[in-house]
Protein backbone atom coordinates (compact mmCIF):
# COMPACT_ATOMS: atom_id res chain seq x y z
CA UNK A 1 0.00 0.00 0.00
CA UNK A 2 1.41 3.19 -0.95
CA UNK A 3 1.38 5.85 1.64
CA UNK A 4 1.57 9.78 0.55
CA UNK A 5 3.87 11.73 2.51
CA UNK A 6 3.39 15.09 4.69
CA UNK A 7 4.97 17.00 1.37
CA UNK A 8 3.14 15.28 -1.26
CA UNK A 9 0.35 15.54 0.53
CA UNK A 10 0.64 19.10 0.29
CA UNK A 11 0.77 18.88 -3.78
CA UNK A 12 -2.53 16.97 -4.16
CA UNK A 13 -4.67 19.09 -5.99
CA UNK A 14 -8.61 19.97 -4.58
CA UNK A 15 -11.28 18.05 -7.06
CA UNK A 16 -13.91 18.81 -4.42
CA UNK A 17 -15.21 21.23 -6.91
CA UNK A 18 -14.99 18.87 -9.99
CA UNK A 19 -16.79 16.05 -7.69
CA UNK A 20 -19.40 18.80 -6.97
CA UNK A 21 -20.00 19.66 -10.42
CA UNK A 22 -20.30 16.09 -11.82
CA UNK A 23 -22.43 15.25 -8.82
CA UNK A 24 -24.60 17.64 -10.13
CA UNK A 25 -24.66 16.29 -13.36
CA UNK A 26 -25.41 12.69 -12.62
CA UNK A 27 -28.61 13.98 -10.48
CA UNK A 28 -29.53 16.18 -13.49
CA UNK A 29 -28.94 12.85 -15.64
CA UNK A 30 -30.77 10.65 -13.25
CA UNK A 31 -33.91 13.03 -13.24
CA UNK A 32 -33.69 13.51 -17.05
CA UNK A 33 -33.68 9.54 -16.90
CA UNK A 34 -36.60 9.40 -15.02
CA UNK A 35 -38.64 11.82 -16.80
CA UNK A 36 -37.69 10.32 -20.34
CA UNK A 37 -38.75 6.56 -18.41
CA UNK A 38 -42.19 8.04 -17.27
CA UNK A 39 -42.36 9.88 -21.04
CA UNK A 40 -41.91 6.22 -22.73
CA UNK A 41 -44.11 4.32 -19.81
CA UNK A 42 -46.74 7.43 -21.08
CA UNK A 43 -46.02 6.86 -25.33
CA UNK A 44 -46.38 2.55 -24.27
CA UNK A 45 -49.91 3.70 -22.74
CA UNK A 46 -50.82 6.00 -25.46
CA UNK A 47 -49.77 3.62 -28.11
CA UNK A 48 -51.45 0.27 -26.64
CA UNK A 49 -54.59 2.20 -25.89
CA UNK A 50 -54.19 3.47 -29.91
CA UNK A 51 -53.85 -0.46 -30.63
CA UNK A 52 -56.64 -1.81 -29.02
CA UNK A 53 -58.53 1.52 -30.43
CA UNK A 54 -57.40 0.46 -34.19
CA UNK A 55 -58.28 -3.52 -33.14
CA UNK A 56 -61.98 -2.50 -31.76
CA UNK A 57 -62.31 -0.63 -35.23
CA UNK A 58 -61.14 -3.39 -37.29
CA UNK A 59 -63.55 -5.46 -35.88
CA UNK A 60 -66.55 -2.90 -36.16
CA UNK A 61 -65.91 -2.59 -40.07
CA UNK A 62 -64.67 -5.81 -40.86
CA UNK A 63 -64.88 -8.55 -37.93
CA UNK A 64 -67.63 -10.33 -35.91
CA UNK A 65 -69.31 -8.08 -33.24
CA UNK A 66 -70.68 -11.21 -31.79
CA UNK A 67 -69.80 -10.72 -27.92
CA UNK A 68 -70.01 -14.53 -27.29
CA UNK A 69 -67.71 -16.18 -24.96
CA UNK A 70 -66.78 -19.86 -25.37
CA UNK A 71 -63.85 -20.77 -23.03
CA UNK A 72 -61.46 -22.93 -24.99
CA UNK A 73 -61.72 -26.99 -24.07
CA UNK A 74 -58.49 -28.18 -22.81
CA UNK A 75 -59.04 -31.69 -24.26
CA UNK A 76 -59.27 -30.07 -28.13
CA UNK A 77 -55.95 -29.35 -29.98
CA UNK A 78 -55.42 -26.04 -31.54
CA UNK A 79 -54.88 -25.49 -34.98
CA UNK A 80 -51.26 -23.52 -35.44
CA UNK A 81 -51.15 -21.57 -38.50
CA UNK A 82 -48.01 -19.68 -37.29
CA UNK A 83 -46.75 -22.88 -38.31
CA UNK A 84 -45.08 -23.18 -34.38
CA UNK A 85 -44.16 -26.26 -32.68
CA UNK A 86 -47.75 -28.01 -31.33
CA UNK A 87 -47.01 -29.53 -27.98
CA UNK A 88 -49.51 -31.84 -26.64
CA UNK A 89 -49.29 -33.50 -23.32
CA UNK A 90 -49.02 -37.51 -23.31
CA UNK A 91 -49.51 -39.61 -20.47
CA UNK A 92 -46.49 -41.74 -20.33
CA UNK A 93 -47.03 -45.75 -21.57
CA UNK A 94 -49.56 -44.93 -23.40
CA UNK A 95 -50.27 -46.08 -26.45
CA UNK A 96 -51.40 -43.61 -29.35
CA UNK A 97 -53.96 -45.29 -32.43
CA UNK A 98 -53.82 -42.99 -35.57
CA UNK A 99 -56.38 -45.36 -36.76
CA UNK A 100 -59.22 -42.66 -38.43
CA UNK A 101 -62.66 -43.96 -37.66
CA UNK A 102 -64.53 -43.57 -40.34
CA UNK A 103 -68.24 -41.42 -39.17
CA UNK A 104 -71.61 -42.99 -39.63
CA UNK A 105 -73.30 -41.50 -42.35
CA UNK A 106 -76.58 -40.45 -40.97
CA UNK A 107 -80.05 -41.51 -43.10
CA UNK A 108 -81.19 -38.72 -44.98
CA UNK A 109 -83.93 -36.79 -43.84
CA UNK A 110 -87.15 -36.17 -45.80
CA UNK A 111 -88.01 -33.03 -47.03
CA UNK A 112 -91.01 -31.66 -45.46
CA UNK A 113 -92.65 -28.84 -46.51
CA UNK A 114 -93.80 -26.38 -43.96
CA UNK A 115 -97.53 -25.72 -43.99
CA UNK A 116 -99.63 -23.01 -45.01
CA UNK A 117 -101.08 -20.84 -42.19
CA UNK A 118 -104.60 -22.22 -41.80
CA UNK A 119 -105.90 -18.26 -41.41
CA UNK A 120 -104.86 -17.00 -44.95
CA UNK A 121 -107.60 -16.43 -47.42
CA UNK A 122 -108.21 -19.13 -50.18
CA UNK A 123 -108.87 -18.68 -53.75
CA UNK A 124 -109.78 -22.01 -55.71
CA UNK A 125 -109.17 -22.56 -58.92
CA UNK A 126 -110.53 -25.97 -60.60
CA UNK A 127 -109.07 -27.53 -63.55
CA UNK A 128 -111.12 -30.42 -64.86
CA UNK A 129 -109.83 -32.63 -67.41
CA UNK A 130 -110.00 -32.48 -70.74
CA UNK A 131 -111.99 -34.79 -73.06
CA UNK A 132 -113.79 -36.37 -70.11
CA UNK A 133 -115.61 -39.46 -71.23
CA UNK A 134 -119.03 -39.68 -71.29
CA UNK A 135 -120.56 -41.78 -68.24
CA UNK A 136 -117.25 -41.11 -65.93
CA UNK A 137 -117.87 -40.30 -62.42
CA UNK A 138 -116.18 -38.20 -60.26
CA UNK A 139 -114.49 -40.40 -57.24
CA UNK A 140 -112.66 -37.02 -54.95
CA UNK A 141 -110.24 -34.60 -55.86
CA UNK A 142 -106.61 -33.58 -55.42
CA UNK A 143 -105.82 -30.21 -53.84
CA UNK A 144 -102.62 -28.40 -54.51
CA UNK A 145 -102.24 -25.22 -52.17
CA UNK A 146 -99.44 -22.63 -53.13
CA UNK A 147 -99.22 -19.02 -51.73
CA UNK A 148 -99.18 -16.65 -53.64
CA UNK A 149 -98.86 -12.62 -53.10
CA UNK A 150 -100.74 -9.05 -54.72
CA UNK A 151 -98.91 -6.69 -53.96
CA UNK A 152 -99.85 -3.10 -52.07
CA UNK A 153 -102.16 -1.53 -54.50
CA UNK A 154 -103.53 1.82 -53.59
CA UNK A 155 -107.53 2.36 -53.89
CA UNK A 156 -109.57 5.28 -54.12
CA UNK A 157 -112.32 4.75 -51.56
CA UNK A 158 -115.58 6.70 -52.54
CA UNK A 159 -117.75 7.74 -49.98
CA UNK A 160 -120.90 8.35 -51.46
CA UNK A 161 -123.52 10.38 -49.84
CA UNK A 162 -127.21 10.52 -51.40
CA UNK A 163 -129.00 13.71 -50.62
CA UNK A 164 -132.75 13.74 -50.16
CA UNK A 165 -135.14 16.97 -50.38
CA UNK A 166 -137.64 16.81 -47.68
CA UNK A 167 -141.47 16.92 -48.22
CA UNK A 168 -143.07 20.74 -48.07
CA UNK A 169 -139.28 22.03 -48.73
CA UNK A 170 -138.14 21.17 -45.17
CA UNK A 171 -134.82 21.27 -46.22
CA UNK A 172 -132.41 18.26 -47.37
CA UNK A 173 -130.98 15.41 -45.71
CA UNK A 174 -127.90 13.62 -46.03
CA UNK A 175 -125.77 10.94 -44.45
CA UNK A 176 -123.04 11.86 -42.04
CA UNK A 177 -119.81 12.16 -43.49
CA UNK A 178 -117.53 9.62 -40.98
CA UNK A 179 -114.75 11.15 -39.19
CA UNK A 180 -111.43 10.87 -41.42
CA UNK A 181 -107.91 11.18 -39.81
CA UNK A 182 -106.66 14.22 -41.62
CA UNK A 183 -110.24 15.64 -42.60
CA UNK A 184 -108.75 18.49 -45.54
CA UNK A 185 -106.27 15.80 -47.20
CA UNK A 186 -106.91 12.90 -49.15
CA UNK A 187 -104.95 10.37 -47.72
CA UNK A 188 -107.07 7.67 -46.20
CA UNK A 189 -106.19 5.36 -42.68
CA UNK A 190 -104.58 2.92 -44.36
CA UNK A 191 -102.54 5.02 -46.65
CA UNK A 192 -100.84 6.81 -44.00
CA UNK A 193 -100.50 3.65 -41.68
CA UNK A 194 -99.01 1.90 -44.68
CA UNK A 195 -96.21 4.62 -45.26
CA UNK A 196 -95.63 4.90 -41.79
CA UNK A 197 -95.14 1.30 -40.97
CA UNK A 198 -92.46 1.60 -44.19
CA UNK A 199 -90.62 3.66 -42.85
CA UNK A 200 -90.32 3.22 -39.02
CA UNK A 201 -90.87 -0.68 -38.67
CA UNK A 202 -89.51 -1.70 -42.40
CA UNK A 203 -86.75 1.04 -42.78
CA UNK A 204 -87.87 2.42 -46.14
CA UNK A 205 -87.54 6.32 -46.30
CA UNK A 206 -90.06 8.56 -47.94
CA UNK A 207 -88.12 9.09 -50.78
CA UNK A 208 -87.82 5.33 -51.66
CA UNK A 209 -91.26 5.12 -51.39
CA UNK A 210 -92.63 7.84 -53.90
CA UNK A 211 -90.52 5.91 -56.18
CA UNK A 212 -92.18 2.33 -55.43
CA UNK A 213 -95.64 4.14 -56.14
CA UNK A 214 -93.91 6.22 -59.03
CA UNK A 215 -93.07 2.87 -60.62
CA UNK A 216 -97.50 1.56 -60.25
CA UNK A 217 -98.37 5.05 -62.21
CA UNK A 218 -98.99 6.77 -58.60
CA UNK A 219 -97.31 10.20 -58.60
CA UNK A 220 -96.88 11.22 -54.73
CA UNK A 221 -94.95 13.98 -53.93
CA UNK A 222 -92.30 13.78 -51.07
CA UNK A 223 -93.22 17.12 -49.57
CA UNK A 224 -97.18 15.85 -49.47
CA UNK A 225 -95.94 12.75 -47.60
CA UNK A 226 -94.30 14.94 -44.97
CA UNK A 227 -97.05 16.87 -44.44
CA UNK A 228 -98.87 13.41 -43.79
CA UNK A 229 -96.38 12.55 -41.10
CA UNK A 230 -96.29 15.63 -39.04
CA UNK A 231 -99.89 15.62 -38.94
CA UNK A 232 -100.44 12.39 -37.82
CA UNK A 233 -97.39 12.30 -35.45
CA UNK A 234 -99.58 15.52 -34.19
CA UNK A 235 -102.74 13.79 -34.13
CA UNK A 236 -101.26 11.04 -31.83
CA UNK A 237 -99.35 12.92 -29.87
CA UNK A 238 -102.21 12.54 -27.21
CA UNK A 239 -101.20 8.90 -27.15
CA UNK A 240 -98.02 9.59 -26.88
CA UNK A 241 -98.64 11.45 -23.52
CA UNK A 242 -100.62 8.55 -22.08
CA UNK A 243 -97.43 6.32 -22.19
CA UNK A 244 -94.66 8.84 -21.23
CA UNK A 245 -97.74 8.61 -18.27
CA UNK A 246 -97.73 5.01 -17.33
CA UNK A 247 -94.34 4.77 -17.89
CA UNK A 248 -93.41 7.62 -15.34
CA UNK A 249 -96.15 5.32 -12.91
CA UNK A 250 -94.00 2.27 -13.33
CA UNK A 251 -91.38 1.04 -10.38
CA UNK A 252 -89.41 -0.69 -13.03
CA UNK A 253 -87.66 0.85 -15.74
CA UNK A 254 -85.19 -0.06 -18.54
CA UNK A 255 -83.02 3.39 -19.64
CA UNK A 256 -80.87 3.73 -22.37
CA UNK A 257 -80.03 6.98 -25.15
CA UNK A 258 -79.04 7.19 -28.87
CA UNK A 259 -78.03 9.44 -31.50
CA UNK A 260 -79.81 10.52 -34.31
CA UNK A 261 -78.33 13.60 -36.30
CA UNK A 262 -80.41 16.02 -36.90
CA UNK A 263 -79.90 19.46 -39.59
CA UNK A 264 -78.49 22.47 -38.14
CA UNK A 265 -80.93 25.64 -38.74
CA UNK A 266 -77.61 27.58 -38.45
CA UNK A 267 -75.24 26.03 -40.59
CA UNK A 268 -76.90 24.58 -42.95
CA UNK A 269 -75.35 21.47 -44.84
CA UNK A 270 -73.98 20.23 -41.57
CA UNK A 271 -75.75 18.10 -39.08
CA UNK A 272 -75.34 18.11 -35.14
CA UNK A 273 -75.46 14.87 -33.33
CA UNK A 274 -78.93 15.15 -31.00
CA UNK A 275 -79.80 11.98 -28.34
CA UNK A 276 -83.45 10.30 -28.05
CA UNK A 277 -83.82 8.68 -24.60
CA UNK A 278 -85.59 5.60 -24.46
CA UNK A 279 -87.50 4.34 -21.56
CA UNK A 280 -88.84 0.55 -21.51
CA UNK A 281 -91.27 -1.08 -18.91
CA UNK A 282 -92.50 -4.37 -18.31
CA UNK A 283 -95.77 -4.15 -16.69
CA UNK A 284 -97.81 -2.57 -18.74
CA UNK A 285 -95.40 -3.13 -21.89
CA UNK A 286 -94.64 0.01 -23.22
CA UNK A 287 -91.78 2.45 -25.18
CA UNK A 288 -91.11 5.47 -24.47
CA UNK A 289 -88.81 7.67 -27.04
CA UNK A 290 -88.41 11.17 -25.60
CA UNK A 291 -86.16 13.84 -27.27
CA UNK A 292 -85.97 17.60 -26.11
CA UNK A 293 -84.14 19.65 -28.74
CA UNK A 294 -81.19 16.19 -28.38
CA UNK A 295 -79.67 17.42 -25.68
CA UNK A 296 -77.61 14.15 -23.27
CA UNK A 297 -77.53 16.12 -19.98
CA UNK A 298 -79.06 14.42 -17.08
CA UNK A 299 -81.70 17.52 -16.82
CA UNK A 300 -83.65 15.70 -19.58
CA UNK A 301 -83.63 12.32 -17.58
CA UNK A 302 -85.45 14.57 -14.83
CA UNK A 303 -87.65 16.10 -16.75
CA UNK A 304 -88.87 12.82 -18.62
CA UNK A 305 -89.43 11.39 -15.66
CA UNK A 306 -90.76 13.93 -12.88
CA UNK A 307 -91.08 12.02 -9.62
CA UNK A 308 -90.16 8.81 -10.36
CA UNK A 309 -90.13 6.23 -8.07
CA UNK A 310 -88.62 3.37 -8.30
CA UNK A 311 -85.75 1.10 -9.93
CA UNK A 312 -84.22 1.99 -13.44
CA UNK A 313 -81.92 -0.09 -15.00
CA UNK A 314 -79.34 1.36 -17.09
CA UNK A 315 -75.51 1.61 -18.15
CA UNK A 316 -72.37 3.60 -16.85
CA UNK A 317 -73.20 7.09 -18.24
CA UNK A 318 -72.44 10.14 -15.75
CA UNK A 319 -75.81 11.33 -15.89
CA UNK A 320 -77.55 8.58 -14.10
CA UNK A 321 -75.19 9.14 -10.96
CA UNK A 322 -77.56 11.90 -9.47
CA UNK A 323 -79.99 9.20 -9.11
CA UNK A 324 -78.03 7.49 -6.64
CA UNK A 325 -78.83 10.50 -4.23
CA UNK A 326 -82.63 10.58 -5.08
CA UNK A 327 -85.04 9.53 -2.70
CA UNK A 328 -87.07 6.22 -3.81
CA UNK A 329 -84.87 5.54 -6.84
CA UNK A 330 -82.44 2.68 -6.72
CA UNK A 331 -80.43 2.32 -9.79
CA UNK A 332 -79.13 -1.15 -11.46
CA UNK A 333 -76.26 -1.54 -13.15
CA UNK A 334 -75.72 -3.49 -16.36
CA UNK A 335 -73.89 -7.05 -16.41
CA UNK A 336 -74.05 -6.90 -20.51
CA UNK A 337 -71.70 -3.47 -20.49
CA UNK A 338 -69.74 -5.14 -18.40
CA UNK A 339 -69.07 -8.27 -20.00
CA UNK A 340 -68.09 -6.38 -23.28
CA UNK A 341 -65.22 -4.36 -21.55
CA UNK A 342 -63.49 -7.96 -20.65
CA UNK A 343 -64.25 -9.47 -24.01
CA UNK A 344 -62.81 -6.37 -25.66
CA UNK A 345 -59.59 -6.90 -23.58
CA UNK A 346 -58.96 -10.50 -24.27
CA UNK A 347 -56.16 -9.55 -26.81
CA UNK A 348 -54.54 -6.98 -24.51
CA UNK A 349 -54.61 -9.45 -21.02
CA UNK A 350 -56.28 -12.95 -21.71
CA UNK A 351 -55.76 -15.00 -18.78
CA UNK A 352 -57.81 -11.81 -16.46
CA UNK A 353 -60.17 -11.47 -18.93
CA UNK A 354 -61.23 -14.87 -19.40
CA UNK A 355 -61.53 -15.39 -15.64
CA UNK A 356 -64.08 -12.54 -15.76
CA UNK A 357 -65.75 -13.76 -18.69
CA UNK A 358 -66.29 -17.29 -17.32
CA UNK A 359 -67.60 -16.02 -13.77
CA UNK A 360 -69.87 -13.83 -15.69
CA UNK A 361 -70.67 -16.55 -17.34
CA UNK A 362 -72.06 -18.21 -14.07
CA UNK A 363 -73.97 -15.84 -13.50
CA UNK A 364 -75.92 -15.81 -16.70
CA UNK A 365 -76.05 -19.37 -16.53
CA UNK A 366 -78.06 -19.02 -13.36
CA UNK A 367 -80.66 -16.73 -15.29
CA UNK A 368 -81.24 -18.75 -17.81
CA UNK A 369 -82.01 -21.90 -15.43
CA UNK A 370 -84.53 -19.58 -14.07
CA UNK A 371 -86.14 -19.04 -17.34
CA UNK A 372 -86.23 -22.22 -18.38
CA UNK A 373 -87.66 -23.52 -15.16
CA UNK A 374 -90.54 -20.53 -15.20
CA UNK A 375 -89.65 -19.50 -11.78
CA UNK A 376 -91.62 -16.65 -10.31
CA UNK A 377 -90.07 -13.80 -9.12
CA UNK A 378 -89.46 -14.66 -5.46
CA UNK A 379 -87.74 -18.29 -6.99
CA UNK A 380 -85.54 -16.10 -8.39
CA UNK A 381 -84.99 -14.12 -5.67
CA UNK A 382 -84.29 -17.03 -3.41
CA UNK A 383 -82.04 -18.68 -6.48
CA UNK A 384 -79.87 -15.35 -7.03
CA UNK A 385 -79.52 -15.19 -2.94
CA UNK A 386 -78.08 -18.69 -2.80
CA UNK A 387 -76.22 -18.98 -6.11
CA UNK A 388 -75.27 -15.79 -7.46
CA UNK A 389 -74.99 -14.02 -4.30
CA UNK A 390 -71.24 -16.05 -3.51
CA UNK A 391 -69.82 -15.49 -6.93
CA UNK A 392 -70.93 -11.37 -6.82
CA UNK A 393 -68.88 -11.67 -3.81
CA UNK A 394 -66.11 -13.40 -4.72
CA UNK A 395 -65.97 -11.84 -8.32
CA UNK A 396 -65.79 -8.41 -5.91
CA UNK A 397 -62.36 -9.70 -4.48
CA UNK A 398 -60.60 -10.77 -7.41
CA UNK A 399 -61.80 -7.08 -8.82
CA UNK A 400 -60.16 -5.51 -5.88
CA UNK A 401 -56.91 -7.61 -6.18
CA UNK A 402 -56.58 -7.06 -9.79
CA UNK A 403 -56.30 -3.55 -9.23
CA UNK A 404 -53.03 -3.96 -7.69
CA UNK A 405 -51.51 -5.67 -10.78
CA UNK A 406 -53.01 -4.10 -13.77
CA UNK A 407 -52.52 -1.24 -15.84
CA UNK A 408 -55.15 1.66 -15.07
CA UNK A 409 -55.03 2.64 -18.79
CA UNK A 410 -54.92 -0.61 -20.55
CA UNK A 411 -57.86 -2.55 -21.81
CA UNK A 412 -58.17 -4.93 -18.65
CA UNK A 413 -57.41 -1.89 -16.41
CA UNK A 414 -60.73 -0.09 -17.81
CA UNK A 415 -62.34 -3.19 -18.18
CA UNK A 416 -62.13 -3.80 -13.87
CA UNK A 417 -62.10 -0.25 -12.94
CA UNK A 418 -65.34 0.34 -14.87
CA UNK A 419 -66.71 -2.85 -13.09
CA UNK A 420 -65.56 -1.98 -9.76
CA UNK A 421 -66.74 1.42 -9.95
CA UNK A 422 -70.07 0.71 -10.47
CA UNK A 423 -70.38 -3.14 -8.28
CA UNK A 424 -72.88 -1.59 -6.13
CA UNK A 425 -75.02 -1.19 -9.14
CA UNK A 426 -74.42 -4.20 -10.66
CA UNK A 427 -75.29 -6.48 -7.78
CA UNK A 428 -78.53 -4.88 -6.76
CA UNK A 429 -80.11 -6.76 -9.47
CA UNK A 430 -80.70 -9.95 -6.85
CA UNK A 431 -83.07 -7.67 -4.88
CA UNK A 432 -85.85 -8.59 -6.70
CA UNK A 433 -86.99 -11.50 -9.21
CA UNK A 434 -88.69 -8.99 -11.52
CA UNK A 435 -85.17 -7.29 -11.91
CA UNK A 436 -82.85 -8.47 -15.18
CA UNK A 437 -79.14 -8.87 -15.25
CA UNK A 438 -78.46 -6.61 -17.54
CA UNK A 439 -80.14 -3.52 -19.31
CA UNK A 440 -80.68 -5.48 -23.09
CA UNK A 441 -84.44 -5.14 -23.50
CA UNK A 442 -83.86 -0.97 -23.72
CA UNK A 443 -81.21 -1.99 -25.92
CA UNK A 444 -83.49 -3.91 -27.92
CA UNK A 445 -85.61 -1.23 -27.86
CA UNK A 446 -82.82 1.29 -29.93
CA UNK A 447 -82.40 -1.38 -32.95
CA UNK A 448 -85.50 0.45 -34.83
CA UNK A 449 -83.78 3.70 -34.62
CA UNK A 450 -79.84 2.71 -35.00
CA UNK A 451 -81.87 1.17 -38.34
CA UNK A 452 -83.79 3.67 -39.31
CA UNK A 453 -80.95 6.48 -39.33
CA UNK A 454 -78.64 4.38 -41.47
CA UNK A 455 -81.50 4.98 -44.07
CA UNK A 456 -83.34 8.04 -43.86
CA UNK A 457 -80.35 9.24 -42.41
CA UNK A 458 -81.36 12.71 -40.42
CA UNK A 459 -84.43 14.00 -39.14
CA UNK A 460 -84.67 17.95 -40.85
CA UNK A 461 -85.02 19.80 -37.31
CA UNK A 462 -85.82 19.53 -33.65
CA UNK A 463 -89.66 19.06 -34.35
CA UNK A 464 -89.19 16.02 -36.71
CA UNK A 465 -86.99 14.41 -34.44
CA UNK A 466 -89.72 14.81 -31.83
CA UNK A 467 -92.46 13.62 -33.94
CA UNK A 468 -89.94 10.86 -35.06
CA UNK A 469 -90.13 9.81 -30.95
CA UNK A 470 -93.79 9.92 -31.09
CA UNK A 471 -94.10 7.34 -33.72
CA UNK A 472 -91.32 5.13 -32.77
CA UNK A 473 -92.97 5.24 -29.10
CA UNK A 474 -96.10 3.65 -30.71
CA UNK A 475 -94.63 1.36 -32.93
CA UNK A 476 -92.72 0.09 -30.25
CA UNK A 477 -94.69 -0.64 -27.86
CA UNK A 478 -97.03 -1.96 -30.51
CA UNK A 479 -94.11 -4.90 -30.78
CA UNK A 480 -93.68 -5.45 -27.22
CA UNK A 481 -97.46 -6.68 -26.75
CA UNK A 482 -96.92 -8.33 -30.29
CA UNK A 483 -99.53 -6.15 -31.98
CA UNK A 484 -99.86 -5.86 -35.94
CA UNK A 485 -98.91 -1.72 -35.94
CA UNK A 486 -100.23 -1.79 -39.93
CA UNK A 487 -104.10 -2.75 -38.60
CA UNK A 488 -103.48 -0.92 -34.88
CA UNK A 489 -102.52 2.55 -36.96
CA UNK A 490 -105.31 1.75 -39.65
CA UNK A 491 -107.64 1.34 -36.91
CA UNK A 492 -106.67 3.75 -34.43
CA UNK A 493 -107.01 6.35 -36.80
CA UNK A 494 -110.13 5.80 -38.11
CA UNK A 495 -111.31 5.82 -34.47
CA UNK A 496 -109.42 8.43 -32.59
CA UNK A 497 -111.43 11.62 -33.83
CA UNK A 498 -114.47 10.56 -32.31
CA UNK A 499 -112.78 8.86 -29.05
CA UNK A 500 -114.18 9.63 -26.00
CA UNK A 501 -111.39 11.38 -24.11
CA UNK A 502 -111.42 9.69 -21.02
CA UNK A 503 -110.80 6.07 -22.80
CA UNK A 504 -108.57 7.36 -24.68
CA UNK A 505 -106.22 4.48 -23.43
CA UNK A 506 -108.50 1.68 -24.89
CA UNK A 507 -106.42 3.08 -28.29
CA UNK A 508 -102.86 1.78 -26.27
CA UNK A 509 -101.11 -0.98 -28.17
CA UNK A 510 -101.08 -3.35 -25.02
CA UNK A 511 -105.05 -2.22 -23.99
CA UNK A 512 -106.31 -2.15 -27.90
CA UNK A 513 -108.76 -3.97 -29.03
CA UNK A 514 -109.63 -4.07 -33.00
CA UNK A 515 -112.72 -2.69 -33.81
CA UNK A 516 -115.30 -5.40 -34.98
CA UNK A 517 -117.12 -3.81 -38.01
Amino acid sequence: MYFYTVNEAQNIPDLSPEVELLTKENQVLRTSLIAEQNIRSKLQEINTDLRFQLEQLRRAIFGSKSERFVPENPDQLRLDFDMGEQVVAVPEKEEIAYTRLKKQKKAPQPNVRMAIPAHLPRVSETIEPENIPAGSKKIGEEITEVMEITPAKIFVRQIIRPKYALPQQEGVIIGNLPSLPLPKSNAGASLIAYLLVNKYVNHLPFYRQVQMFKRDGIQLAESTINSWFANTADLLEILYDRIGYHIRHSDHLFVDESTIPVLNVDKPGSAVKGYHWIFKSLDPGLVYFYYNKGSRAKYVLNEALPGFQGAIQCDGYIAYDHLDNTKGVITIGCWAHARRKFEQALENDPNTARYALLEIQKLYAIERRATQENMNPEQIRELRIAESYPILKSFEDWLLLSTQTILPKSPIGKAVLYTLSLYRRLVRYTLDGRYRIDNNLAENAVRPLALGRKNYLFCGNHQAARRTAIIYSLFGSCQVNNVNPQEWLTDVLNRIQDQNIQKIDELLPHLWQKKSN
